[in-house]
């Protein structure tokens, strides 16, 4: 590896956005999980090839490279000519792999013979994973979060979009996890992101963040959906984090929820299969009576139930027990989550946070 043609990890996260283009050699199986930002893929070898290539390693090293060499040849031919508009003059990319080995060697080594200024990144996409992990794990002590805490429809995620358009500063957890967080939080046609994929979009969201203001969050458990937050982010909310109680009337909560879950209403037995893992928790003939009540349509009543019979105990025994400020916490009271009562709520947030 040419000293000349590399670059340490801690000076090219430090200026990501300043590469022309972020390339990704690795297979498209290791880019789906998880990628540097921005990233694009031109694998030198696709899924088969590498599994292909690393089992015969194991049975003959010089015989793997052989066959391998020739396949990220190639590979790297067809990249180049099918991006050929995108190398300008000027163009200047960042190349990594996995390790900062001979897949992104490969391909720096092309892009410089061509004459371009290619940098590849030493570590590769280990060495960012370690800065995700590494920062992650030491951002949260410097910010001063407020937390929104309310019941199940109480308008909060709305809360953080109309305090992000006031100009505040905003995480919205839920937003990058791709989940609402609840038994039906899962959205629809939108996959979750895989745990590093969510780590690295965490990591990208708080690094932009200015510790010298305040953050407002939304109150989540230790998992949203199938990720997880990292713990020190975990324990800087619920142990240092200004509370506030959102408190929303129960018809324009209702109101809420028939428009965050109305694809529900051409999928009623999407529905029921997922409340029909509250048998548990609330009793077979309760939870069948729901079902019920989806398949003949009765959403609003359906949802003032679930409201007052499942989602009000457990979540303020939860708050309750994980927030111990909350008992000390400022209220705010919205009648529903229109334009209105949002902006009057936004007003007295930003007066609470002193933003």
């Amino acid at each position: 590896m040419s000293q000349y043609h590399v670059i340490a990890s801690a000076e090219a996260f430090a200026r990501l956005d300043g590469f022309s283009t972020v390339i990704d050699v690795r297979s498209p199986a290791e880019f789906a999980e998880d990628r540097l930002p921005g990233a694009v893929n031109w694998p030198v070898l696709d899924n088969d090839e590498r599994r292909i290539v690393g089992t015969l390693y194991k049975q003959d090293p010089l015989e793997a490279r052989k066959v391998g060499a020739a396949i990220v040849a190639r590979n790297i031919a067809a990249h180049l000519d099918a991006n050929r508009a995108l190398m300008q003059k000027h163009w200047r990319p960042l190349v990594y792999c996995w390790r900062g080995g001979q897949r992104s060697g490969a391909m720096n080594w092309f892009l410089n013979q061509i004459g371009f200024k290619s940098l590849q990144l030493v570590g590769g996409y280990k060495a960012f994973r370690g800065e995700v992990i590494r920062t992650l794990a030491e951002l949260p002590a410097r910010f001063d979060f407020v937390v929104l805490c309310g019941r199940t429809g109480s308008g909060k995620t709305r809360l953080l979009h109309a305090l992000a358009g006031a100009g505040a500063q905003v995480l919205d957890l839920e937003a990058l996890a791709r989940h609402r967080g609840s038994v039906l939080g899962a959205l629809p046609d939108q996959a979750q992101p895989s745990q590093k994929a969510f780590d690295t979009a965490l990591w990208q969201a708080m690094v932009r963040l200015d510790p010298a203001r305040p953050v407002f969050v939304e109150s989540e458990s230790r998992k949203i959906g199938g990720v997880q937050l990292p713990e020190p982010l975990h324990l800087r909310l619920r142990q240092h984090g200004r509370c506030v109680w959102i408190d929303m009337a129960e018809a324009g909560r209702v109101q809420l929820l028939l428009e965050d879950y109305a694809h529900f209403r051409s999928d009623a037995e999407g529905f029921n299969a997922l409340i029909g893992g509250l048998v548990a928790l609330r009793g077979r003939e309760r939870v069948e009576r729901w079902q019920g009540m989806a398949r003949s349509g009765q959403w609003a009543e359906l949802f003032g139930e679930l409201m007052r019979e499942h989602y009000d105990p457990g979540y303020e025994r939860s708050l309750t027990n994980h927030f111990p400020q909350l008992s000390s916490a400022p209220r705010i009271s919205l009648e529903d989550s229109g334009p209105g009562s949002t902006g009057q709520a936004v007003q007295a947030l930003l007066a609470i946070a002193g933003a």
